[in-house]
C-alpha cells in the first residue's frame, strides 16, 4: 500500500505530537488533492520490492552460512547461492504476481455482483446501504438522507458496498510489475552476500576474508533495508532495521548451526 504525502505528514505530525503539523495536514484543500490522487506508478510497489529484497537477502545468506558452518569449498556457497536466488527468485516474484492476480480477479468479480445485484434487485441493495449505516449510528432524516445520496450515484454505491459489506479495499498495482519488483530485489538484496565470494574469484587474496566480509555486510544491508519497512509499516525505522537485524540473525545462526554439526557427512 502507498500512502499520500498528506497522510505521511499527518502520521509524522502524529509522533511528534506537533498539532500545527497536524492542522496543516487537514486542511480543505490538501484533503481534496490527496482524495483526487490516484495511487499508481512506482510507489504502489515498494511494499514488495520491500519485502522480496529482505527474503532475498536472508536465505542467501543463510545458504552461505549453512556451506560456511559445513566447512564446505567457497565454489559451493556460488552453486547454491545462486541457485538460490534464481529460483527462490522466480519462485517469489511468480506467488507474487498470482497472487495480486488472483486478489484482483477476485475483486473484479464481486464488483460486477454488486452492479449486477443494483441492476435487478435495487430493493436488497438499499436495506443492505441502510443496515450498514444504521450500525454507524444514523437514524432518522440522517439515515435517509444519507442512504439517498450514496443510491444516487451507481459507482459511489458499489464502492461503499465494495468497502463496507466486503471489506475490499481495492489496489491499483499491477500484477506483473508487482511480481517484477519482488523477483528484482530479490536478485540485488541477494547477491549481497554472495558479492565477495565472487570478489575472490577474481582477487584470490579476499578468500580468508569472505565470510567475515559476507557478515558484516549483509548486517548491514539488513538494518538498512529492514528500516525501509518505515515506508509500509510507518513504524520506527531504527526499530525495524534492529528487528530484521535479529530475525535475519537468527535465521542464519540456524542454518549455520545446521551445517556445522552435519559437517562430517559432506
Amino acid at each position: 500500500m502507498s500512502l499520500s504525502k498528506r497522510i505521511l505528514d499527518a502520521i509524522e505530525a502524529f509522533r511528534r505530537k506537533d498539532i500545527e503539523g497536524t492542522k496543516k495536514a487537514h486542511t480543505s484543500d490538501r484533503i481534496k488533492t490527496s482524495l483526487e490522487e490516484h495511487k499508481t506508478g512506482a510507489g504502489a510497489y515498494i511494499g514488495e520490492a520491500v519485502y522480496g529484497a529482505l527474503d532475498g537477502i536472508v536465505t542467501t545468506f543463510a545458504v552461505v552460512a549453512g556451506v560456511e558452518g559445513a566447512k564446505l569449498p567457497s565454489g559451493i556457497v556460488l552453486i547454491l547461492g545462486f541457485a538460490n536466488l534464481i529460483g527462490d527468485g522466480l519462485s517469489m516474484g511468480v506467488g507474487s504476481y498470482l497472487s495480486t492476480k488472483s486478489q484482483r480477479e477476485y475483486q473484479k468479480s464481486e464488483r460486477i455482483r454488486e452492479e449486477w445485484e443494483i441492476d435487478n434487485y435495487p430493493e436488497g441493495e438499499i436495506e443492505e446501504i441502510k443496515q450498514i449505516y444504521k450500525k454507524k449510528g444514523f437514524q432518522g432524516e440522517d439515515l435517509e438522507r444519507a442512504m439517498g445520496i450514496i443510491t444516487s450515484d451507481k459507482k459511489v454505491w458499489v464502492d461503499t458496498m465494495m468497502v463496507e459489506e466486503l471489506g475490499i479495499l481495492e489496489e491499483d498495482s499491477h500484477p506483473f510489475f508487482n511480481g517484477l519488483s519482488t523477483f528484482i530485489s530479490f536478485l540485488i538484496a541477494g547477491f549481497i552476500p554472495l558479492s565477495f565470494f565472487v570478489a575472490a574469484l577474481a582477487h584470490p587474496g579476499l578468500e580468508r576474508h569472505t565470510f567475515e566480509m559476507s557478515v558484516v555486510l549483509t548486517g548491514v544491508t539488513l538494518f538498512a533495508v529492514g528500516s525501509l519497512r518505515v515506508l509500509v509499516t510507518q513504524t520506527s525505522w531504527w526499530r525495524s532495521g534492529l528487528e530484521m537485524l535479529f530475525v535475519g540473525g537468527t535465521a542464519t545462526l540456524g542454518a549455520y548451526l545446521v551445517g556445522y554439526f552435519l559437517r562430517g557427512l559432506g
